[in-house]
């Protein structure tokens, strides 16, 4: 299955099923001895299996991936900060380049730039994610210039997963079996605690 990411300023093409990727370097790929550092950020709130398809291919195009969890004091969570970052932990303990961080009250790419990330990695599920993406780029490369933005697709079974789409399914009749298809077994059994805890 051929899988595209858009790297602004270059092309990524990934070809999964050879385990190859084509890459036209960007400033931090041209120099040998400088680490390719990456931020995939998000509020996982809580972390689903298209989470967990963006940290795998994320983490084997780069050196060193950082999974933040950016916090929104406007926007109302499911789980604690705490929580979330150990459910992070749980489902990426598998990837040694991966580490998990939390920031606040900044901007995403003037948080990239205090860890000396060269990239940010963000998902497109639809043509309206490409369209705000797509802007949200732009002002990146106005705050940020030497930072690139790099957009992978997720195949079409795991698109329309979201943390919202997840919680949304908590409660009737068969739900567990049903959130199980979306969420890695470490969130599914955090959840599962959960909810069994307010009963």
């Amino acid at each position: 299955m051929l899988q595209t990411a858009f790297y602004f300023g270059h092309t990524i093409r990934m070809h999964t099923h050879q385990h190859t990727a084509d890459y036209e370097a960007g400033r931090n790929q041209m120099l040998p001895n400088t680490p390719r550092r990456a931020v995939y950020a998000g509020s996982f709130d809580p972390p689903t299996l298209g989470h967990l398809w963006m940290i795998r291919q994320a983490q084997s195009m780069f050196d060193e991936l950082i999974v933040a969890i950016g916090i929104n004091p406007d926007k109302r969570s499911t789980y604690t900060v705490a929580e979330r970052q150990d459910m992070l932990c749980d489902i990426t303990k598998m990837f040694p380049n991966v580490r998990t961080d939390v920031f606040e009250n900044r901007f995403l790419v003037h948080y990239a730039r205090e860890v000396d990330a060269g990239f940010i990695v963000r998902g497109i599920r639809s043509a309206s994610d490409y369209e705000y993406e797509r802007s949200m780029r732009h002002i990146n490369s106005d705050l940020a210039p030497e930072i690139s933005t790099v957009f992978l697709m997720p195949p079409r079974e795991i698109a329309e997963v979201s943390s919202t789409m997840v919680k949304g399914l908590v409660g009737p009749e068969g739900w567990t079996e049903t959130i199980h298809r979306y969420v890695p077994q470490a969130v599914y059994e955090k959840i599962l605690a959960e909810h069994q805890h307010e009963n």
